[in-house]
């Protein structure tokens, strides 16, 4: 199976993390989300720009909000 065919599969594929982020956010506001997803950039002075940063470099966290998304709005 080719990357193309994978893709073909994968229910985020063309959603940028910022885009799925940003939709949480509008759907349960920082502090709901920081209740679903007990991390420190959903409840300590929380912005999109800390959270992006740190979503990108933490694997698990990542994986949470997209299963959060995915449950969400799919």
């Amino acid at each position: 199976m080719d990357i193309k065919e994978k893709q073909i599969n994968n229910p985020l594929h063309g959603i940028t993390l910022e885009t799925i982020l940003n939709r949480l956010v509008e759907k349960y506001g920082w502090a709901e989300l920081g209740k679903r997803i007990t991390i420190q950039c959903f409840i300590n002075e929380p912005s999109i720009k800390s959270s992006l940063k740190f979503l990108r470099k933490t694997p698990w966290a990542r994986k949470k909000v997209e299963e959060l998304y995915l449950k969400s709005f799919a």
